[in-house]
């Protein structure tokens, strides 16, 4: 009697909702390749990385990590490199971030998570084709200064593709979701990551030959200027990164009619940051932030640079009132519009507070904003020391002043402690620095 084979059951595995592919052009990456490829490791369906001729070990690192490697000859047109690498790909979303950029692990998530719940909810999948964040461009140390809302995540649609030499742009422009809980960290912009290169000089040099092609093309214009305006902060960090044809072409911008709203907030960014420092050019400051707020009604960013210049003219009355009406709004809702420096970065108003309580003589609010401020960055002397001032001027013992400063401080740490008495120091208070420096001997066995 023969005996009948048991058939196994096929079974049929479903593909995810989301198959993410990170997709990047390099060239001579091999400081940034490994954490490039690294915070989405867990949470992509492929990587591609296109190399545009590295000379050092970018293919053979990316290689060693998985990475699918392809080559491109390099034509000074970073849009035909993007699209070759969109090409590669073949998963149903797209990550598109450069070799200087990466998410953080808890966004990495975050990202996974919420293209799922775009793909299984009808109506959001067919509203949402590109999702929108903030990156956040970080310095040497490691700290934010500066924010802009870039498209770096989107489907892989025949339609959306890179257009522009450089300063490329995604050609669709609608169905675009906006998320400000997920945010790109890019230290392409850190002085050091320029040291020995020449980016710079490429970058202003490959948008003349843009510009030459198409001279009334606004958009080259606002890039080029972005351009001008980089170079001149990385040729003089301490400066205001004020270039005199920026200043034309980022003219032109403000005036636009069609210009994206990213490039036109940069140009008010532009102006801001180059007269600050100028007394005597703060009514065209503030004249410039009444008009950014009529262009920007829903962002709450201007109405911070506007108490900042009431700030710095001892209005201290009018600013306050702003800013704890952005206090407020932020605190009420997550829709902010187009808001991101004071939501990337909320040290920025509460130091705005702290200097209106300082100004009103608002002991209590000096005490709970200069604490909100130190919670979030401690070694911020310029805080620490005028508020050690406010404090000893306001007649607080020794004693109450540590109280209040260990809420932040720990007074066992000797370098907490040492950077308290260099602030009691310069605040006169010599006796204090002198007792604070001395416990922080002994802790260390002096």
């Amino acid at each position: 009697m023969s005996k009948k084979k048991k058939q196994k059951k096929k079974t049929h595995v479903q593909k995810p909702a989301v198959q993410l592919s990170q997709c990047m052009i390099v060239k001579n990456e091999e400081k940034n390749i490994e954490n490039a490829l690294s915070w989405a490791k867990d949470i992509t369906y492929e990587q591609i990385v296109v190399d545009t001729g590295s000379t050092d070990r970018t293919v053979e690192l990316a290689e060693k990590m998985g990475a699918k490697v392809f080559h491109f000859e390099w034509i000074n047109d970073f849009s035909a490199a993007k699209n070759y690498a969109i090409e590669q790909a073949t998963g149903n979303w797209i990550a598109f971030l450069d070799a200087d950029e990466y998410c953080t692990p808890e966004d990495a998530e975050k990202l996974i998570t919420l293209l799922n719940k775009i793909e299984k909810n009808p109506e959001l999948r067919n509203e949402t084709a590109i999702v929108s964040t903030p990156l956040i461009n970080l310095d040497d140390q490691n700290k934010a200064f500066s924010v802009y809302r870039q498209r770096r995540f989107f489907r892989n649609l025949n339609e959306i593709r890179y257009q522009g030499r450089i300063h490329e742009a995604l050609t669709s422009l609608d169905r675009v979701t906006n998320i400000d809980d997920i945010s790109i960290m890019h230290t392409g912009y850190a002085v050091s990551a320029y040291k020995g290169t020449s980016k710079t000089e490429r970058n202003v040099e490959l948008l003349r030959a843009e510009l030459a092609d198409r001279p009334d093309d606004i958009f080259i214009k606002a890039y080029l200027a972005d351009s001008l305006n980089n170079k001149a902060k990385l040729e003089n960090p301490e400066g205001s990164g004020a270039d005199p044809e920026a200043d034309i072409l980022f003219e032109e911008v403000i005036n636009s009619s069609i210009i994206t709203r990213v490039m036109k907030k940069k140009a008010y960014m532009y102006f801001m940051q180059k007269i600050i420092g100028d007394p005597d050019e703060y009514p065209e400051y503030e004249e410039l932030c009444t008009k950014a707020i009529d262009d920007f009604n829903d962002d709450l960013d201007f109405e911070y640079m506007y108490a900042c210049i009431l700030n710095k003219k001892g209005k201290y009355e009018k600013a306050w009132e702003i800013l704890r009406k952005l206090e407020s709004a932020l605190s009420e809702s997550t829709d902010h519009g187009e808001t991101i420096y004071i939501k990337a970065d909320p040290g920025l108003l509460y130091e705005q507070m702290l200097g209106s309580a300082q100004g009103l003589s608002d002991i209590g609010n000096v005490i709970n904003y200069a604490t909100v401020v130190l919670m979030l960055d401690k070694t911020k002397d310029r805080i620490l020391n005028p508020y050690i001032s406010t404090l000893m001027k306001n007649g607080a013992s020794e004693e109450e002043i540590i109280d209040l400063l260990a809420k932040v401080y720990d007074f066992n740490d000797p370098g907490d402690l040492m950077q308290i008495a260099r602030a009691a120091k310069s605040c006169g208070a010599i006796e204090f620095a002198g007792n604070l420096m001395k416990i922080a001997g002994e802790l260390l066995g002096y």
